[in-house]
């Protein structure tokens, strides 16, 4: 036999996929992203995004894959360190673990803002206790259109930071335009695919194995509603949605990596 298959015994078993040793990504512990050559520490680590900041303090979300990253030269997979958890601890829906004793910060003068209502009903959802604990405050922008006046109005600086989360944050589109036309230091702007928040609830999660396509053209919450043969309000549904979330496991990796940097973000201390 001759050509690419020349080097292989077809009488012998498939090889098995390549295993590697677990790291726990402790926070500070220094890491390569064996794709990009990337380096830098652990800041925070979720089960599927860890955010790494590099020797000139700049961040860098990265998606958690068997063997994707190295330490000390050699190849690893990062795994979530084991949490100090008692009998009477509980983890928030962001898979954090719950302070009972701590009372609310008082709100930071830094902010996350998102699109709509519906955002910021999910965000709270999942991330409510931390933002609590961290006083983050979400603002619901009810559209992105005049995200740059938005900016100006909030004067941000050190200290005063701005985190915003548009929907549809991908190539050519209009959000993808907005946020390319903002370029701020302490304004940090993130996205996720999906052409309404409601799409980055997992279809499973509502008993079905994806969203339904709406045609351009037609109001897309009209459209699902149509779908789901739901002859309510949008905002009833989305209730009922919204509902069926229990934790960010019920969420679109997408979503959540989103989320979690702009956290990073507005609660890293400012430099001085």
């Amino acid at each position: 036999m001759s050509g690419i298959l020349s080097d292989l015994d077809m009488g012998e078993p498939q090889r098995r996929r390549p295993e590697w040793p677990k790291q726990q990504a402790t926070k500070g512990l220094v890491v390569r992203h064996r794709t990009t050559g990337y380096v830098g520490k652990i800041r925070r680590f979720t089960p599927t995004w860890v955010v790494l900041l590099d020797q000139d303090g700049r961040e860098q979300t990265l998606r958690v894959e068997r063997g994707a990253f190295s330490v000390g030269g050699k190849p690893v997979t990062l795994v979530a360190p084991p949490r100090e958890v008692n009998e009477t601890s509980t983890i928030t829906a962001s898979g954090s673990i719950a302070l009972p004793k701590e009372p609310a910060r008082v709100a930071r003068a830094s902010r996350i803002l998102v699109e709509g209502l519906h955002d910021a009903e999910l965000v709270e959802k999942v991330w409510g206790d931390d933002l609590r604990i961290e006083g983050v405050v979400v603002e619901p922008l009810h559209g992105a259109d005049d995200l740059s006046a938005v900016v100006r109005g909030f004067s941000p600086k050190p200290g005063r930071r701005l985190g915003v989360l548009l929907d549809h944050l991908v190539d050519h589109s209009k959000e993808s335009r907005i946020a390319a036309s903002i370029d701020h230091p302490d304004v940090l702007i993130t996205g996720h695919p999906y052409v309404d928040v409601w799409q980055a609830v997992r279809p499973r999660v509502l008993g079905i194995e994806r969203w339904p396509e709406i045609p351009k053209g037609q109001d897309w919450k009209t459209g699902i509603c149509r779908s789901f043969n739901f002859h309510g309000e949008p905002g009833a549904l989305w209730k009922k949605i919204l509902a069926q979330v229990t934790d960010y496991k019920d969420l679109e990796p997408g979503l959540v990596g989103a989320v979690e940097q702009l956290i990073d973000f507005v609660t890293e201390p400012a430099r001085v």
